[in-house]
């Protein structure tokens, strides 16, 4: 079929065409960029892949980067811990070549001290300086932090490695400790110990019971009478002179008795001169200015101290005038002032320690008798008001109240009290006062007591008696030489000091005697009850030691020695010569209440232990008695327990656990056997040594400080090395010694534990992270990179296709004019 107006096959032509210039483009594309994905619609799933893959190399180059970079931080702090090992080596020589004293001068020792002293700075400037673009390596900063928890204080050394502290940053530790470690031990009993003979005691105990007194409180009663004492004057008249004179009268101002009958001499003085008045012994000399007048004198000595001037007359003073000498009248009689006591005792039992005593006039009758209550401390005796009442009744009433008593003291011939109004009743013109007066504090009954101890001046058992006794004879001591018993005889007439009793018994000669207890009662007399006890504690002496001569080898964790003793010898002095030779033996000797001889290895663990080798012995001797033939061999146990639920590895009293999650090392108190908590809050250096941000691809190491004051072990720290603290060369060398080696081992296990990280951790991590980029670049390769060989292959075919379309579509355009042809 022939038709023009659609034409299929230049259609067809054209869509094959397009299809290959998009397949020619693509190709184009591919061997330009080398890569067969250039979009989404190239290959999505090939694009996720590619682009996760693309992901995951980067983030592990990352992570070969940062397993570089903590390679190069250990590296350097590994140096400078070199530095700090060597360091201390030189110290640990320092120490042994200070030891030797007797061919070192004091002066080489102190110089030793001073390079030690450097070298203590040394390690400082390196624990403080060492740092890693700006972080400092060796200070502690990099350390864990840890809080404590229960029973902490048992941990005497403690370093964590690493934690793994998770989202929440801290880390809780659980120690569980099943069993304590334990030392080597071998115990040799039957060692007769010797005994010195001990002389007997006996005594006798002395005791007087005092029986309990009441409080007492004193009420004070006083009564002044006034008296007619009164101011006295003295009168004086001048004569003589051109104008008549005058008179004047002087008076005392106090009530006073010192001018009674004293003379007033009368004399002048030159006008512009003020008058005066002084007193020379009995003589009261007064001094007029001329041209005055007495009025006018008056005012002039009217501000004197002593008396009162007072002149009549207006005539002007004159050097003529003359007066007779006056006295001064006598006084009358003086106040008088008279008192009383009223003295109350308390129950001398059950009653108050103190207690006051007050009176109140409040009874309205006023021939009432007065009425004594106690209450809020204090005895009160309500009398009449307004009347007088006799001190006698005052007391008769506090005696009505139970336990009470009172008696009237010192009465001085007051005899009532008025307490409203002074001048009436029996005590007519007395001023009256009641005051509170002393008071005493109750006392309990009490028992005073001693005792007379008597030792026998001769040693071993005394079986003698002793006895006390009274008597009309006068004291003596008198002893059975047969049976020793002793008799004690004093006096009942009056009292015997008890220091003469115990020199009666020393001048004896048998016995000494001394006051041993109680000494509160000082003598014997009435009321006083005697004990006498018996002798005891006589010891015979004993001759102790081991029964036969005995060789024997003693062997611990140290090093071994021989011992060869002799019968006879006593256990102390086997404890003396072991211990002696302990620290190169690693065994020390004590000896217990029952005279058994312990040997204990020094050091806890299955590495300590005590071996007790009998070379030499009869078969009865001690120690083959004891241990059997051959000796004994006892070796300590370490300590067992739990960290946060996992087994720990125990060596004697240290623990340390390794797992992914938690690796410390610490020392518990020697034998120590308590359960303990911490928290590790924080701290350590978390190195990112995989390609994803989780625990399981991270590294964590704790480097703690090596500055002086945290390096060293359980027996103690560097910086005691220094010159004054308690492990210098001049105080303990050997305590300097054990500080140095656990400092050079806390050195060395620190750079073994970075070297083991650097080279096992850091190291292969980078090694497999290699092999992983490697091996996910290729994946991501073929995924994405264009294949060239294929790729030059669609390229020429498209371009084929190409041409072939483009003929084909002119010859698809051309077949339309055919048509013409039929219509010719």
């Amino acid at each position: 079929m022939t038709r023009i107006n659609t034409n299929t096959s230049s259609l067809v032509a054209q869509g094959r065409l397009n299809k290959v210039n998009n397949d020619l483009q693509t190709s184009l594309t591919r061997l330009s960029t080398g890569l067969r994905i250039n979009s989404g619609k190239d290959d999505p799933a090939g694009l996720i892949a590619s682009e996760s893959l693309r992901s995951d190399i980067t983030s592990l180059n990352k992570a070969i980067s940062n397993t570089n970079r903590a390679s190069q931080i250990v590296a350097t702090a590994d140096s400078a811990l070199g530095q700090v090992g060597s360091l201390l080596n030189n110290v640990r020589g320092l120490v042994v070549e200070a030891a030797n004293k007797g061919a070192l001068s004091d002066s080489e020792i102190a110089a030793n001290q001073l390079q030690i002293d450097s070298s203590l700075e040394a390690i400082n400037r390196i624990a403080n300086t060492t740092s890693f673009q700006g972080r400092k390596l060796l200070d502690g900063s990099l350390d864990y932090l840890t809080q404590a928890g229960t029973n902490f204080s048992a941990v005497k050394d403690l370093k964590i490695d690493q934690a793994n502290l998770g989202a929440s940053g801290s880390l809780a530790v659980s120690v569980d400790v099943t069993s304590a470690a334990t030392q080597g031990k071998v115990e040799v009993g039957g060692v007769v110990n010797s005994v010195t003979g001990v002389a007997a005691t006996g005594g006798v105990t002395f005791s007087k019971t005092t029986a309990a007194t009441g409080a007492t409180s004193t009420l004070n009663i006083s009564q002044t009478v006034a008296g007619t004492k009164s101011a006295t004057t003295a009168a004086v008249t001048l004569t003589g002179g051109t104008a008549a004179g005058g008179s004047f009268t002087l008076e005392t101002k106090a009530d006073t008795d010192a001018f009674n009958g004293a003379t007033v001499n009368v004399s002048t003085v030159a006008a512009g001169n003020f008058s005066s008045i002084t007193v020379d012994g009995t003589n009261v000399n007064v001094v007029l200015e001329e041209g005055k007048t007495l009025d006018e004198i008056t005012l002039e000595l009217a501000g004197h101290g002593q008396f009162t001037f007072t002149g009549t007359g207006t005539n002007d003073i004159e050097a003529a005038h003359s007066a007779v000498p006056g006295a001064f009248d006598n006084l009358g009689a003086e106040a008088t002032t008279k008192s009383a006591s009223i003295l109350v005792t308390g129950p001398a039992t059950g009653g108050p320690t103190n207690f006051d005593v007050e009176i109140v006039d409040d009874l309205v009758d006023p021939n009432a008798a007065p009425v004594a209550s106690f209450g809020s401390g204090k005895i009160t005796v309500r009398v009449n008001d307004g009347g007088a009442t006799s001190l006698e009744a005052i007391a008769q009433a506090i005696g009505q109240v139970e336990g009470y008593s009172a008696t009237v003291t010192d009465a001085d011939n007051i005899n009532y009290i008025n307490l409203d109004t002074i001048g009436t009743g029996p005590t007519a013109n007395a001023a009256e006062t009641v005051t509170q007066g002393a008071k005493t504090n109750a006392v309990a009954a009490s028992t005073q007591n001693a005792t007379i101890r008597l030792t026998s001046k001769t040693t071993g058992v005394v079986t003698s008696n002793v006895s006390f006794a009274s008597s009309a004879s006068p004291l003596s001591v008198t002893v059975d030489s047969g049976t020793g018993n002793v008799a004690v005889n004093v006096s009942n007439a009056g009292n015997t000091n008890l220091s003469d009793i115990v020199s009666a018994i020393n001048n004896q000669g048998t016995y000494t005697a001394e006051i041993v207890t109680g000494n509160t009662l000082t003598a014997f007399g009435t009321g006083t009850t005697s004990t006498a006890s018996n002798f005891t504690g006589g010891v015979a002496a004993v001759a102790g030691g081991i029964t036969n001569d005995a060789v024997f080898e003693l062997v611990g964790k140290n090093g071994s020695e021989v011992f060869n003793v002799k019968a006879g010898t006593a256990v102390s002095e086997l404890v003396t010569q072991i211990n002696l030779v302990s620290d190169s033996t690693g065994v020390s000797a004590s000896v217990d209440s029952s005279n058994k001889l312990t040997l204990t290895s020094t050091e806890y663990g299955s590495d300590a232990f005590v071996d007790l080798r009998v070379v030499s012995e009869a078969s009865t001797g001690t120690f083959t008695t004891a241990l059997g033939t051959g000796g004994a061999r006892n070796t300590g146990s370490d300590i067992v327990a739990k960290i946060n639920g996992a087994e720990a590895n125990g060596k004697g009293n240290s623990l340390s656990i390794n797992t992914s999650s938690l690796a410390l090392n610490l020392t518990v108190d020697s034998g120590s056997s308590q359960d303990f908590s911490f928290t590790i809050n924080g701290g350590g250096a978390t190195f990112q040594l995989g390609g994803d941000l989780v625990s399981n691809q991270q590294a964590r190491v704790g480097i703690g400080s090596v500055s002086t004051a945290r390096l060293g072990g359980a027996s103690g720290r560097l910086f005691q090395l220094a010159s004054g603290e308690s492990a210098s060369l001049g105080t303990d060398a050997a305590l300097a010694s054990r500080i140095v080696d656990e400092a050079i081992s806390s050195v060395s296990n620190l750079r073994g534990r970075l070297g083991a990280f650097q080279a096992t951790t850091l190291e292969s991590n980078l090694v497999s992270l290699g092999d992983t980029v490697n091996n996910l670049t290729e994946a991501e390769s073929s995924i994405r990179d264009a294949d060239f060989a294929s790729e030059s292959a669609r390229l020429t075919r498209a371009q084929i296709l190409i041409q072939s379309a483009t003929s084909v579509l002119g010859i698809a355009n051309q077949s339309p004019q055919n048509v013409l042809g039929l219509l010719r």
